[in-house]
C-alpha cells in the first residue's frame, strides 16, 4: 500500500470512527427521551421513518468494520487482528471489560489500533483478562460475564465489534451491569444470529453466579485456613483453583468454561511478564513486541509512534484449529453445576 493510499485509508477510518462516536452520543440521548419520542412517532405517523433510520444506523455500524482484516481466534481464547502471515510489529493489549482505565484507553487509542491493523502496519493482539475476578460482586461478576461473552463472540468471528460495544456500555464501578439479556442483544447487534451464542452467554452467566456467589468464598476461606498470605499470592487464582480441587473445594463446574479461560489468561500474563520494567501490574497493559508502553499508550499518536519505531514481531499464540470455534461458528455449552 502506497503512502497516499495509506493516508487516504487513515482519513477514511478516522472519519468513520468520528461518525461512530456521534452515533453513540445520539443513542444515549435517545435512551433518555425514548418514551416521549415513541409517543411522538405514533402521533405523527413517523414509525416508518424511525425504523428506516434504525436500519441505516445498523448498516453504518457494519460498514465501519468493513476494512478490518481477519480476526482469528487463538487457542488460548485471545484474538489476533491482522492479515495472515503479516510481517509487522505486534501490539498486545491486555484489558478487563469492567476496567474504567481500559475504557479510557479504548476511547483514546482503540481507533488507531484498528487503523494500524487495517493498513497492515501492525498486528493487534487482543488478550482479555479479568483482574477483578477475586473482587466483591458486582465488580467480579461484571468482569467475568463481559470476558466470557466477548470470548463467545470470538467463536463467531465478531470479537472486535463486540469488544467495542462492551466498552461503550461499560457499567460504572460498583453497579451491576452486563446483564445477560443485554449481552445477548449486543450479539444480535453485531450480526451474530446463531442461537448457540445466546445459549453460551446464559451458561457462562450461571458459571459466574456459582463462582462469585458460592465457590470463591469457600475457596478463599479454605485457603486462608491452610495457607499463608504469601503462598496464596504466589499461587494466583488459577493455582488456587487447582489447589482447591485437591483440598475439598470442587471447582469442576469451571471445566471448559470461558470464565476459567479468562482466569487462566490473567494468570498467564502475570507469569509471562513477571518482573522488571515489563512486569504486568494491571490493566490496561500494552506491549509492543514484548516491550511495555507507559502513558503514551493512552494516545493514538503514541501508539502509532511506538509501532513505527518497532521492527516486525512474533505472535506468541497459535490459531484455533480449522473446524472449531469461529471457523465452525460453534459455541458449545460448558457443563455447569454448583
Amino acid at each position: 500500500m502506497g503512502k497516499a493510499a495509506r493516508e487516504a485509508s487513515r482519513e477514511r477510518l478516522r472519519q468513520e470512527r468520528e461518525q461512530a462516536k456521534k452515533r453513540a452520543a445520539r443513542a444515549r440521548t435517545l435512551g433518555v427521551i425514548g418514551a416521549a419520542l415513541a409517543v411522538v412517532l405514533v402521533v405523527v405517523g413517523g414509525g416508518y421513518l424511525f425504523l428506516s433510520q434504525q436500519r441505516a444506523q445498523e448498516q453504518e455500524f457494519a460498514d465501519r468494520y468493513e476494512d478490518l482484516p481477519p480476526q482469528p481466534l487463538q487457542q488460548d481464547g485471545s484474538v489476533v487482528l491482522a492479515e495472515q502471515d503479516l510481517d509487522a510489529p505486534v501490539v498486545e493489549v491486555y484489558a478487563d471489560f469492567q476496567c474504567p482505565a481500559c475504557k479510557q484507553f479504548e476511547e483514546a487509542s482503540g481507533p488507531t489500533l484498528q487503523q494500524l491493523a487495517a493498513e497492515g502496519d501492525a498486528i493487534v493482539h487482543y488478550r482479555p483478562v479479568s483482574i477483578f475476578a477475586q473482587s466483591q460482586a458486582p465488580l467480579s461478576a461484571n468482569s467475568l460475564r463481559g470476558a466470557a461473552a466477548a470470548r463467545a463472540a470470538a467463536d463467531h468471528g465478531k470479537f472486535v465489534q463486540y469488544h467495542d460495544l462492551l466498552f461503550e456500555n461499560q457499567p460504572p464501578e460498583g453497579s451491576k451491569g452486563f446483564a445477560v439479556e443485554d449481552l445477548k442483544q449486543w450479539g444480535e447487534d453485531v450480526g451474530i444470529d446463531d442461537a448457540r451464542f445466546a445459549q453460551r452467554v446464559e451458561a457462562e452467566s450461571e458459571a459466574v453466579a456459582t463462582f462469585t456467589g458460592d465457590y470463591l468464598p469457600k475457596l478463599s476461606s479454605a485457603a486462608q485456613e491452610q495457607l499463608s498470605k504469601s503462598e496464596i499470592q504466589e499461587m494466583g487464582l488459577s493455582g488456587l483453583i487447582e489447589w482447591g480441587g485437591d483440598n475439598g473445594v470442587d471447582g469442576s463446574f469451571l471445566q471448559d468454561t470461558y470464565v476459567k479461560e479468562a482466569v487462566d489468561a490473567t494468570s498467564a500474563v502475570k507469569d509471562r511478564y513477571s518482573s522488571g520494567a515489563n512486569a504486568f501490574g494491571g490493566t490496561p497493559a500494552v506491549y509492543v513486541n514484548g516491550e511495555k508502553m507507559g502513558d503514551a499508550a493512552f494516545s493514538g499518536d503514541g501508539i502509532r509512534d511506538a509501532v513505527e519505531q518497532a521492527g516486525p514481531g512474533e505472535v506468541s499464540t497459535e490459531p484455533l484449529a480449522a473446524g472449531t470455534g469461529a471457523t465452525a461458528g460453534a459455541s458449545p455449552e460448558p457443563q455447569v453445576s454448583p
